[in-house]
C-alpha cells in the first residue's frame, strides 16, 4: 500500500507531456493514501498499549517519529537552501516555515518543496493525537468514538464548503482558482484530517474489537471490491480538483475507500494480503526519500540532460526511473537506515531502566 501511494503521488508530478494521453486521473490522492496509513500506524502505537493496561510511553513515542522523520527531511532542506540549482521552482518559502512544520498555512503552490506540506500535516498529527488519545480512552467506548468521528467528518465538510462557497467560487474558473483552492482548502492541516481519522479508526477496530475483525478476516476480498468500488466514484468526483464536489464529499470518500483497501490488505487470506509483488517492498522501503526528493531529481534531470529527456517517453521513463531510485536509495542509505539504526540502539539501551509497564 505504501508502494501504491508513492507511486500515485508521482504520477501526479510527473510532467503531462510525458504521458500518452493529454489527461490525468486524480493521482493527487497517493496523499490520502499515506494519511490513511499514517492514521493507522500512528493509531495503533498509541492504541496498543491500553489493551495491556500499559502506560505509553511519550518519550519514546516523539523519539521514534523524530528519528524516523526529521534527519532525511533536514538534509533535502539543506539542499534546497545551500544549492539553488537544486530547486525546481525559483522561490521557496522562509527556512522558518520548514522548520516550525507551518509551510501548509499560505503556501505558495508555485514555490520549491511544495511537496513538505503533507509532512507539516504529518507532524501535527503526531502532536496532537498523543495528547488527545489519553482524554478519549478515559470513558471509551463505540458510541463516544462513532459521534465524535462523525462529527469530525461532517465537521470537515461543512468547513471546507464554506470555504469553497465564501474563497473560491466568487473566482471560480479565473487563473487564481488553482492556487487560491490549494492554499485555502487543500494545504491546510484541519481541512485532511479524513484519511487520518480512517486510519485511527481501522486501528481501533483491530484493537479493540477483535472479535468483529476476526469475523471480517473471512471477507477480505469483499472489502479489497467495496474500497475499489468507493474509489472508482471518489475519483470521477475528484476528477475535477477544485470543484465544490470534491472540496465537501471528495476527501471523505477517498479516506473510507483507502481505509477499506487497507483493511482488505491486512487480511492475510485476501488477494492483496496473500500477495507478493516484486519490487513493492523495495518502493514502499524507499516511499520517504523518494517523497522528499523525485520532484527536485526530476528538475535535474531536465537541466542536465535534456537530450535524454526529449528523446521520447521511454527515454524519459528510465532516466527519470533510475536517477529516482539512486537519489532515494541514496538518502535512505546514507541518512534515513543510519537514523533508524541510532533509535532502535537508543531504545533498546534505555528499555531496562523504564519500569515494566511503560515498555509497550
Amino acid at each position: 500500500m505504501r508502494a501504491l501511494a508513492i507511486a500515485l503521488v508521482i504520477f501526479w508530478h510527473y510532467p503531462i507531456y510525458g504521458l500518452p494521453f493529454p489527461w490525468k486521473p486524480a493521482t493527487w490522492a497517493g496523499v490520502d493514501l499515506f494519511f490513511v496509513l499514517s492514521g493507522y500506524l500512528i493509531g495503533t502505537q498509541l492504541l496498543r498499549p491500553y489493551t495491556r493496561r500499559a502506560r505509553l510511553s511519550y518519550r519514546d513515542f516523539f523519539v521514534r517519529r523524530a528519528l524516523r522523520v526529521i534527519p532525511a527531511y533536514l538534509v533535502v532542506l539543506a539542499a534546497y537552501f545551500l544549492i539553488p540549482g537544486f530547486r525546481e521552482r525559483p522561490t521557496i518559502a522562509p527556512l522558518w516555515r520548514f522548520l516550525t512544520f507551518t509551510l501548509n498555512f499560505g503556501l505558495d503552490a508555485g514555490q520549491a518543496f511544495s511537496q513538505g506540506w503533507s509532512l507539516c500535516v504529518e507532524e501535527h498529527f503526531y502532536l496532537l493525537l498523543p495528547l488527545l488519545v489519553p482524554v478519549l480512552m478515559r470513558k471509551p467506548g463505540t458510541a463516544r468514538t462513532a459521534t465524535l468521528a462523525v462529527a469530525i467528518v461532517l465537521g470537515g465538510m461543512l468547513l471546507r464548503g464554506a470555504l469553497w462557497i465564501h474563497c473560491i467560487s466568487p473566482h471560480y474558473l479565473s487563473s487564481s482558482t488553482p492556487g487560491r483552492y490549494l492554499e485555502v482548502i487543500y494545504y491546510p492541516t484541519y481541512n485532511r484530517l479524513d484519511g487520518l481519522l480512517t486510519g485511527v479508526l481501522v486501528a481501533a477496530l483491530r484493537l479493540f474489537r477483535p472479535l468483529c475483525w476476526d469475523r471480517l478476516a473471512n471477507h477480505g476480498n469483499a472489502l479489497l471490491a467495496a474500497g475499489v468500488l468507493v474509489l472508482a466514484g471518489a475519483f470521477w468526483i475528484c476528477q475535477s480538483m477544485f470543484s465544490f464536489a470534491t472540496a465537501v464529499v471528495g476527501y471523505p470518500l477517498l479516506a473510507a475507500g483507502f481505509g477499506l483497501l487497507v483493511m482488505g490488505a491486512l487480511m492475510p487470506g485476501s488477494l492483496l494480503g496473500r500477495a507478493r509483488l516484486w519490487g513493492a517492498p523495495t518502493v514502499a522501503l524507499l516511499s520517504y526519500s523518494l517523497y522528499l526528493t523525485h520532484k527536485e531529481v526530476m528538475h535535474l534531470d531536465n537541466t542536465c540532460l535534456p537530450g535524454v529527456v526529449a528523446a521520447g517517453a521511454p527515454a524519459r521513463l528510465l532516466l527519470y526511473g533510475a536517477t529516482f531510485a539512486l537519489a532515494a536509495g541514496s538518502l535512505y542509505l546514507l541518512v534515513e537506515r543510519p537514523a533508524l539504526w541510532l533509535r532502535d540502539r537508543w531504545l533498546a539501551a534505555d528499555a531496562p531502566s523504564r519500569p515494566p509497564a511503560a515498555q509497550s
